[in-house]
């Protein structure tokens, strides 16, 4: 993620940084010394924050309702026909773009160089549930159609995922679209992020206090083994409640 002078989430303020000033990702592993591999995300991660319903950029919880991604042109393209249309609207082709909260996904959008700009090429390859994701391609742009949609930020009323233990990989499913933000470039998000984080800091707690904001997780921060660690532990106990 790219480190500018633009309004940043208290909890991304807060991930583990790389020494350019990068905020890391939750989902983003680490190599052993620690250091983030922005191409590619962690299965363990991703899983972690599935399973814990943890929002995939900050790493804190999510709470109930809706969850949050980034998408693609194609997919964007698709929804807003569907709108259109009036047809019911949902998105299920598995993706293992993990979901997060609608601030994280607006700030991810104009800095993560992958989502920003609808030219951006895919780092590694990817095979999710049958559908292959090839290193090097684009992640989509609508120019050929003369509309002026790279991606949007999405709003899903509910998400699935499956893990597939003998592929590493977690595939997630979303249905029940409750917002769609178009964009060219993800840049053009950040108006309507500095709303929502004025919005968030208008709102004053009940009971007067200071609000608190849990931190991401010791296990989703720089040390891989203890994410992996974490997340066996996760499917440990999965395989123990089915016996």
């Amino acid at each position: 993620m790219t480190p500018r002078a633009t309004p940043v989430p208290p909890a991304i303020a807060a991930l583990p940084h790389d020494l350019r000033g990068y905020p890391t990702p939750a989902i983003t592993p680490r190599d052993p010394e620690g250091n983030p591999t922005f191409a590619i995300t962690s299965a363990a991660r991703s899983l972690i924050c599935a399973v814990e319903r943890r929002c995939s950029i900050c790493g804190t919880p999510m709470p109930p309702g809706p969850v949050y991604r980034v998408i693609a042109a194609a997919e964007t393209e698709a929804l807003v026909a569907a709108q259109a249309a009036g047809r019911s609207v949902a998105n299920k082709a598995p993706s293992p773009e993990a979901p997060g909260h609608r601030t994280c996904m607006l700030f991810a959008a104009f800095t993560c160089p992958f989502l920003a700009r609808p030219n951006a090429r895919r780092g590694q390859d990817a095979d999710v549930m049958g559908a292959a994701l090839t290193r090097g391609t684009p992640r989509g742009s609508s120019a050929e159609t003369g509309n002026d949609i790279g991606g949007a930020v999405a709003g899903f009323a509910e998400y699935e995922f499956r893990y597939t233990p003998g592929e590493n990989q977690v595939a997630f499913i979303f249905t029940g679209l409750t917002e769609l933000r178009p964009h060219q470039l993800g840049a053009d998000q950040i108006p309507e992020l500095i709303a929502a984080l004025a919005d968030s800091d208008s709102q004053p707690p009940a009971d007067a206090q200071p609000p608190t904001m849990e931190a991401c997780p010791p296990y989703l921060l720089n040390d891989e083994a203890v994410a992996e660690a974490h997340a066996r532990a996760i499917l440990e106990a999965a395989m123990a409640r089915k016996q």
